[in-house]
């Protein structure tokens, strides 16, 4: 290990042990005051524009002497209206409810006792994301609420804007009482620090990546604690026999256009055999308007003449642009079986008039979202009425779906005794 090594591993060791220490304090503080804290944090970003200001210009700055392409460049900048946006977030999560303490399925043994599952947060949680500096309250604010401390390392072009965003989060922190270590941000751009903090079992209970997919596989392949993530946004819509054609296409436009480099984009379209002739046509006319390339099977071809024969990886890949491929199926049976084969667990909607088929689609796709006559796109923590959302996990353990407080907290038991003991 080299000397430089060495010391990033001691800065990380510190930062868990911060953490720690801080986690059993925010476990325990009242909901008042972590609201407190969120409002002191959104007063203090709210008066220190200026200064966010000209730490993302030297951001910025950076960013474009590297070479950062433009999307890139747009993602990493602070404008006034995502400091607005980060502002509201920072109202929307105080107003939420807070989960922690609540006591469910209370319940009387034939013992005597009573036992029910009280809600707990996680401990400490370290999170990874690329690009965008608004990351950092939306993660802090959701780790703060729910009782929790975070360990947050970004990217290293929105360092110093990272930096500063973290500055008004410990100054809300400080201002209630609670300790400034709840929220620290990495100090240091050096790549080795990801794999010290993924590796911290004593000091880190859980790890959350948000960003490309090259990231998150290291992070699940190298992490020693457990990971909440998802690896690709490989969705489907499903046309089924007599869906309503108004539906069928609105909803197939808006989960492809609607936005393309998100995760929960509609990737592949799957259309009853008896619906192709009717449907293709027409999404093949709207879909030219915005510029789609498609990519079908060859009875989807025999349909839309401008289409791309579609290859066996085309079913594998989430595009996050505008191509989308399109397989014509004999029914639900097939749309079914597809999906399970090549989704990767994300969102997949069905649209139908039948009550009964869509109730099965429901029950047997496996995925974190199964929707009936809705876009893939309200497959998000916002829509689903959580307020905010630190990710998406397709995971079967523990959070699946859009993760909000809920997601960042888990359950104890609790027993409710009055002397009782146990007699053999």
């Amino acid at each position: 290990m080299t000397e430089a090594e060495k010391i990033i591993k001691l800065q990380m060791q510190e930062l868990g042990q911060n953490a720690r220490a801080a986690s059993r304090i925010m476990a325990a503080a009242d909901t008042s005051v972590k609201n407190a804290a969120l409002l002191a944090a959104l007063d203090a970003i709210d008066s220190t524009r200026d200064t966010l200001a000209r730490a993302n210009a030297k951001d910025l700055k950076a960013g474009e002497e590297k070479g950062l392409d433009s999307a890139m460049l747009d993602r990493l900048e602070l404008t006034p209206a995502r400091i607005e946006s980060m502002l509201e977030g920072l109202r929307q999560v105080a107003a939420l409810s807070d989960p922690i303490g609540e006591i469910t399925d209370m319940r009387y043994m034939p013992s005597g006792i009573q036992v029910g599952r009280m809600r707990v947060p996680l401990g400490v949680i370290g999170i990874i994301y690329e690009s965008r500096p608004n990351v950092t309250v939306e993660a802090a604010s959701l780790c703060l609420k729910s009782g929790n401390a975070t360990i947050l390392r970004g990217g290293s072009e929105a360092f110093h804007s990272n930096q500063a965003i973290a500055d008004c989060i410990r100054q809300g922190l400080e201002a209630t009482g609670l300790p400034a270590t709840a929220v620290q941000v990495v100090g240091t751009t050096d790549r080795s620090a990801v794999g010290e903090l993924i590796t911290m079992p004593e000091y880190v209970d859980v790890i959350v990546p948000r960003g490309g997919k090259g990231l998150i596989e290291r992070i699940s392949r190298d992490a020693k604690v457990a990971v909440i993530k998802h690896l690709d946004g490989i969705c489907h819509v499903y046309i089924d026999d007599g869906a309503d054609i108004t539906k069928a296409v609105n909803i197939a436009l808006n989960s492809k256009t609607n936005r393309y480099g998100v995760c929960n984009a509609m990737e592949t379209l799957l259309i009853a055999d008896s619906m192709a002739e009717i449907v293709l046509p027409q999404l093949e006319q709207v879909y030219s308007d915005f510029n789609v390339e498609l990519r079908g099977c060859e009875k989807t071809c025999a349909f839309i003449s401008g289409a791309i024969k579609a290859t066996e990886e085309d079913w594998n890949t989430e595009y996050l642009g505008p191509v989308l491929s399109i397989r014509v199926v004999s029914g639900i049976d097939e749309a079914i079986e597809h999906i399970n084969t090549h989704s990767s667990q994300h969102t997949d909607t069905i649209v139908t008039e039948d009550y009964g088929r869509g109730r099965r689609f429901l029950r047997e796709v496996d995925s974190s979202s199964v929707m009936i006559n809705a876009s893939t796109r309200f497959a998000d923590g916002f829509q689903y009425g959580l307020g905010a959302e630190i990710g998406i996990s397709t995971d079967k353990i523990h959070a699946r779906g859009p993760v909000g407080l809920e997601g960042l907290t888990s359950e104890k038991y609790v027993v409710l005794g009055d002397g009782h003991v146990l007699n053999k």
